[in-house]
């Protein structure tokens, strides 16, 4: 057997009090918000035409209903923001080893629902070694991304 080669940015988890059930929550999350902005694009908010004839009381503030505007922010933002994510996400990974870039690419990225026994079995991997690969990866993401959550106390590190 060859020699593995340990990718630089694989770190411990073991010596920061890290939360790795959340981080993997969150890297998760991540993952698929920029899955379906891969599959799927932004989709745009619309202005609704027909206002509820419903009489309101206005105040004394005279502040005026902004929809639109509001509407165009969260476009222009919201379309920027899964942009950077995609981005980042594309660096990320890009620092991952090949078996474990192909494990989060197939698992999280490309097929929806395809089971880990059966891409452990085409990638030629006991499942054991699947899921410790699996695991490295999402913590060296997680890490790469910032999406790391800390216990915030003594007690969540003991029971956690």
């Amino acid at each position: 057997m060859g020699k593995r080669r340990k990718n630089n940015l694989q770190l411990t988890f073991n010596i920061l009090p890290i939360d790795e059930k959340a981080t993997r929550r969150a890297v998760e999350e991540f993952i698929e918000t920029v899955r379906q902005y891969r599959q799927i694009g932004f989709v745009r908010r619309e202005a609704a035409i027909t206002q509820a004839y419903v009489y309101r009381e206005h105040q004394s503030t005279n502040a005026i209903s902004k929809q639109t505007e509001r509407i165009a922010i969260y476009n222009v933002d919201k379309e920027a923001e899964l942009k950077e994510k995609d981005r980042l996400l594309s660096l990320a990974m890009e620092r991952l080893s090949s078996i474990q870039c192909d494990v989060i690419q197939r698992s999280y990225l490309d097929n929806e629902g395809e089971y880990d026994a059966i891409i452990s079995g085409e990638l030629g991997l006991s499942d054991r070694t699947f899921r410790r690969v699996k695991t490295e990866g999402l913590n060296i993401l997680g890490s790469a991304l910032g999406l790391e959550v800390y216990f915030e106390s003594k007690e969540e590190i003991e029971v956690g």
